[in-house]
């Protein structure tokens, strides 16, 4: 607060103003002080749990925040899923030889990251742009749609990948040719929706 007086007075009248208000109102140049710390946090977030209030505080888009919701009921019923089969593996893998067991282990963690991580990813960005610029509401509901998209075409790829032994009758046309299709071919749907979240990023942006 002392700092005004000590600053070279470029607009003396102001300075010694603004001196005699600090010295006159200290509580009132505290408040100022606080308001501006409190301003500042709010402009700002604190790693990646902090990213997803900051995000839905910002964003004045509704999909977007309904999207934030979502996310983080799918990151957390996602990570439960990985988890308990992360379990299964260690169970079954447990004669198995160390450098099998680590491989096993290591591919499922990187399994679940893929999945996450586009999740996340349009949280994390809208979070970025708000606090380094003025975002739109434009950007953040076309992330949010394309976010929408690729949860649809975690789906598909699910369905497109079940094994044969595991399909159920079904009369739905679209199901049975998902079925017939190559179980590969399940990691196409999400790669091209991670790829329509990239352009609809850099268009936007």
């Amino acid at each position: 607060m002392s700092c005004y007086c000590l600053e070279l007075p470029t607009r003396p009248i102001e300075t010694a103003l603004r001196c005699v208000n600090v010295a006159l109102n200290p509580s009132v140049a505290l408040a100022g002080v606080m308001t501006d710390a409190q301003a500042e946090h709010e402009r700002s977030y604190n790693g990646l749990p902090g990213a997803f209030p900051y995000a839905l505080r910002t964003s004045e888009s509704l999909l977007f925040k309904g999207y934030v919701v979502v996310a983080v009921l799918l990151t957390v019923a996602i990570a439960l899923i990985f988890t308990f089969g992360l379990i299964g593996v260690l169970a079954n893998s447990s004669g198995a030889r160390g450098g099998t067991f680590t491989f096993s282990r290591t591919f499922f963690l990187f399994v679940g990251l893929l999945v996450v991580a586009p999740l996340l990813a349009p949280v994390l960005l809208v979070a970025r742009r708000h606090r380094r610029t003025v975002s739109s509401v434009a950007y953040d509901r076309g992330l949010a749609l394309s976010a929408l998209v690729f949860v649809a075409s975690l789906y598909v790829g699910l369905v497109i990948s079940v094994p044969p032994a595991l399909q159920e009758s079904t009369r739905s046309e679209v199901v049975t040719t998902l079925y017939e299709l190559p179980q590969l071919a399940g990691l196409v749907p999400p790669l091209l929706a991670v790829g329509l979240m990239y352009v609809v990023h850099r268009f936007l942006k």
